[in-house]
């Protein structure tokens, strides 16, 4: 069985300079300054917060799941993978996580690979590719549709086949798992609190996280 690397922060939550709550099928958007700290929390365990990252100085370049997967030679994302950009330049560092484990190859749910992978009348459910797509929108800057990219899902299980498939497995988090990155330049964080309804992953019960962000 695998090893998870778990490792606690040190960081004091009455520290904290922001905190908010998102609950399951909201999105949130922000800017962080070189140097800060980003905790998300899954508040009540195995739930996914998709998760997209983007240079703030040059939004084209965002983030990579293959130049992060090339650099770190390992397909997880745990305590000490830096993420990349497309560029290749250093986005953040995972400095801090108590889950062990987070996915960056299973995408993002949306109106079509819920019709496809599940039925066709789930096209109309609520998803994380219309959540980016609202948050981009409501933000402003000049994001728009087309900087949707591939995404982290934080607290989501999804091991690798030895045929090269995807299986999506229960979570390995619980409640209050956390992971934390350091912030390596100015870079604007795009979440999706999933609303899946449809993977066993979560229970078929959604639930909210929390982010919370300090100066270091």
């Amino acid at each position: 069985m695998e090893t998870l690397t778990q490792i606690a922060s040190t960081k004091n939550i009455n520290e904290a300079i922001f905190l908010k709550k998102i609950l399951a099928g909201d999105g949130w958007m922000y800017e962080l300054e070189p140097g800060q700290v980003l905790r998300i929390v899954d508040l009540e365990g195995n739930q996914a917060a998709d998760t997209i990252f983007f240079d703030s100085d040059n939004p084209e370049d965002h983030y990579s799941a293959v130049a992060t997967i090339n650099t770190q030679s390992n397909i997880y994302l745990t305590a000490g993978s830096v993420l990349k950009a497309e560029s290749g330049k250093s986005l953040l560092k995972i400095i801090a996580d108590t889950c062990g484990r987070h996915d960056t190859v299973g995408g993002s749910c949306s109106a079509q690979s819920n019709s496809v992978r599940y039925a066709h009348e789930k096209v109309v459910m609520h998803n994380c590719r219309d959540t980016f797509m609202l948050q981009l929108a409501l933000f402003g800057k000049n994001y728009s549709k087309k900087d949707l990219a591939p995404n982290i899902n934080f607290f989501m299980n999804v091991p690798v086949t030895k045929d090269g498939g995807l299986k999506f497995e229960d979570g390995l988090s619980a409640p209050g798992k956390y992971v934390e990155l350091i912030s390596l330049c100015r870079t604007t964080v795009l979440i999706s609190n999933c609303p899946q309804l449809n993977n066993p992953c979560n229970a078929y019960n959604p639930t909210p996280i929390e982010v919370l962000i300090w100066n270091q």
